[in-house]
């Protein structure tokens, strides 16, 4: 069985999230008029400006669009000057093995799905795509991992991180692809008080709600936003971000959602679905 990621010396632990830019093989590759390579990259760069000094950072899935090894490949170039490990999860556009296969080959990007960080916390990352389908399901042999390693550690605040929504967006055309089996995930939880966050990607858009008591996040996409309360697909004029998050060591959880502070990725508003 695979070893955690340890990483011993930490108190607050900071954490840089990036999630969904949905990369082509193709330099000019686009999604729905975004160029989505040039917008995760004005993103990147927007992130190396910022202070904030993150300690390892979360990419949580649809990090290509196009299913091709080579767009894994780009991803990997594209992050190493963030100069953090990168842990990740699959999303609903990503394949395997391409995606595995193309991201081993690279020290930077880390394939451990449970990390010790400093003395008080774990994150605890799950796989919840489904092969050929966009809505998401954790198999029982996820539940079985997550409910392992949160016993392992029973005395550390815990973040799970996976790809799909939990809470509903109140989008129709949305909310039809979130987990399948949140209800089972809380079942597994509600042994572990220590949970104090979920973080996910998915839906292009914030969230920061509570769920059972346990604050749930979600994180603006590096290319096309979706705008939240539409039944239809609809598409939001406003820009792409990245989360910050500091996990302390009460058990708190402190974060932000920054944006680029320009609108150059705008995108088709016509497009009636992706």
């Amino acid at each position: 069985m695979q070893e955690p990621y340890h990483f011993p010396d930490l108190a607050s632990i900071r954490i840089l999230q990036i999630t969904d830019p949905h990369l082509f093989t193709s330099e000019d590759g686009q999604l729905l008029g975004v160029p989505t390579i040039r917008s995760f990259g004005a993103v990147l760069n927007a992130i190396l400006r910022e202070p904030f000094q993150y300690d390892f950072i979360l990419a949580t899935g649809d990090l290509v669009q196009d299913h091709n090894r080579e767009a894994y490949h780009r991803f990997a170039n594209m992050v190493k000057p963030l100069a953090k490990p990168i842990f990740w999860v699959e999303g609903n556009h990503d394949l395997q093995p391409q995606m595995s296969n193309a991201l081993s080959m690279y020290a930077q990007i880390q394939p451990h799905k449970q990390v010790l960080a400093g003395e008080k916390w774990q994150v605890i990352l799950l796989d919840s795509h489904l092969p050929d389908r966009p809505k998401g399901e954790l198999s029982q042999a996820q539940l079985n991992f997550l409910a392992e390693k949160l016993a392992a550690y029973p005395d550390r605040y815990a973040l799970i991180v996976l790809h799909h929504n939990i809470l509903p967006t109140n989008s129709a055309w949305l909310d039809q692809h979130s987990l399948a089996n949140a209800d089972q995930l809380a079942d597994v939880l509600s042994d572990f008080p220590r949970v104090k966050g979920i973080l996910h990607g998915h839906i292009h858009q914030e969230v920061d709600q509570m769920w059972h008591g346990y604050r749930v996040l979600a994180t603006p996409s590096t290319c096309i936003q979706f705008k939240p309360n539409c039944d239809k697909f609809t598409l939001d004029p406003i820009p792409q971000g990245w989360r910050e998050l500091i996990l302390h060591p009460d058990g708190t959880i402190e974060t932000q959602v920054k944006r680029l502070d320009c609108n150059d990725f705008l995108p088709n508003f016509n497009a009636q679905g992706y």
